[in-house]
């Protein structure tokens, strides 16, 4: 990718706030850390001077960001077949499947949802946080389905990140819970964490330092056997946030190894069901074009599995 110049004017003051935190607060799909050598480095400068990460931004400062070129991505790009639902010269949406991981990690290091856009994408890519890469600006779990936007240059993926971290795309889920929800509709506004146990779980906490605001609205759809069928809305985007958040009510979600493993097996005993991975797809997704600023929306059905737990677990009418 080519280099580029982002160029913000302070329309406030902020003196409690970091230059690094600000700037990641405007580019979240860019690392706090890599903010801060970019400010190190000069690249980030407040009018026109350089300044440390913990500069309080003052009302009237320009601060003039300088993206570098982008470095290689050092990952194959491997032919692995999209479900796309929609693409145009700036982003595509596709339809997640499941089991499929997005990023590469330790273990696993191919095979992901990354390697396959490296390919479909061709050298069309975004290099917003300092690798040429597919702009992957939100994330599902890897047993979890359905909708998901990636941007394809610096343009789609700054103008959906903004979108993301002002709140204004409207990311619907369908899940499946363990347990009769008793309420019809409601708000969980509850802060999530690390586990401090179990690091790779998340868990609701009252700690301010340690956790980060987390809401999810829903809304029951059908009452199932022993089981729920609801719509879940997500405000903020945290970590298993739609998982921890219905494990917090009582009611976890059908399948989910980390958080309900004991109430899936007794979903299976009362109903003769055994789900198999966390019932959870992202239905439907809607935002504005980052170029055309048309209002886009895009649904992705249930795959058979989610359809077959629905039929399995429904009332007899």
């Amino acid at each position: 990718m080519s280099e580029r110049t982002e160029t913000l004017t302070m329309e406030q003051s902020l003196p409690d706030e970091r230059l690094d935190l600000y700037l990641h607060s405007r580019f979240p799909a860019v690392s706090r850390g890599y903010l801060q050598r970019l400010i190190v480095q000069g690249q980030i400068l407040v009018d026109g001077k350089t300044v440390k990460p913990n500069h309080h931004p003052r009302i009237r400062e320009v601060i003039t960001v300088h993206w570098p070129e982008a470095a290689s991505l050092e990952v194959a790009a491997e032919d692995i077949p999209l479900q796309i639902v929609f693409e145009d010269e700036d982003l595509l949406v596709l339809n997640k499947p499941i089991g499929l991981v997005v990023h590469p990690a330790a273990g696993n290091e191919e095979h992901t949802l990354v390697n396959a856009l490296l390919h479909h994408c061709a050298g069309q890519l975004s290099g917003i946080a300092g690798v040429a890469r597919p702009g992957i600006v939100h994330r599902l779990d890897k047993d979890t389905s359905g909708v998901m936007i990636v941007a394809k240059n610096d343009t789609a993926h700054l103008g959906l990140t903004a979108q993301f971290a002002k709140r204004e795309i409207v990311k619907l889920y369908n899940a499946i819970l363990c347990g009769e929800l008793p309420r019809l509709s409601g708000d969980i506004r509850a802060s999530i964490a690390r586990h401090v146990n179990h690091r790779k779980r998340m868990a609701v906490t009252d700690d301010d330092a340690r956790g980060r605001e987390a809401w999810t609205s829903y809304r029951v759809l059908e009452r199932l056997r022993d089981a729920t069928l609801v719509e879940a809305r997500l405000h903020t985007g945290r970590t298993h946030q739609i998982r921890v958040h219905f494990q917090y009510l009582g009611y976890p979600l059908a399948g989910d190894e980390t958080y309900a493993k004991r109430q899936t097996q007794r979903l299976a005993e009362l109903t003769g069901y055994t789900a198999p991975r966390q019932m959870l797809h992202a239905r439907s997704i809607e935002f504005v074009h980052p170029r055309s600023d048309a209002v886009l929306r895009f649904e992705a059905p249930w795959p058979e599995d989610f359809l077959n737990a629905v039929r399995s677990l429904r009332k007899p009418s």
